[in-house]
């Protein structure tokens, strides 16, 4: 019998910095930012905080993901979070942050955690004895989900 390989979450690289572009939409400035995780930057009025920056080896299919949290300073100086989720380097245009006045978008992660060699696990083993059904599912992650995508976009099936 052949041995499955694990899905894509052995090539996801953690990160320890975001960045981002964002457009002042007053100005047409357009800003190139970088963001180290769980810091905040301003950006006009808004305050960009990413929690996870997530990508692929240059040898993959790119994916690079961040869970951001965005607040927006108010005219009587309190705050108001108008983003939490998660943003995609390769669909801005969806998953970037619109605001009447400014746009921000995630461009990509930078500064490894780790290297990809140290990322990698053990190759799988193949089953010596057992269901196929059991063989072929993914191994789960410490949240239970298969890692492959953010937790809120992954699909839990009841068996």
């Amino acid at each position: 019998m052949l041995g499955l390989v694990s899905p894509a979450q052995a090539d996801r690289i953690e990160n320890r910095v975001a960045v981002f572009s964002a457009l002042d939409k007053v100005t047409a400035r357009i800003s190139k930012f970088e963001v180290e995780l769980n810091k905040t930057v301003e950006f006009g009025a808004l305050r960009v905080t990413p929690r996870a920056c997530y990508s692929r080896p240059p040898t993959e299919e790119p994916k690079t993901t961040t869970f951001v949290e965005v607040d927006e300073t108010q005219l009587d100086g309190t705050e108001k979070r108008i983003f939490t989720g998660w943003m995609f380097a390769e669909s801005p245009g969806i998953y970037g942050l619109e605001h009447p006045t400014y746009d921000v978008w995630l461009t990509g992660c930078e500064k490894p955690l780790r290297s990809v060699a140290e990322q990698k696990p053990a190759p799988a083993q193949a089953p010596a004895q057992g269901n196929s059904a059991t063989a072929a599912a993914p191994p789960p992650t410490a949240d239970g989900g298969s890692g492959d995508l953010p937790p809120e976009f992954r699909r839990r099936v009841r068996r």
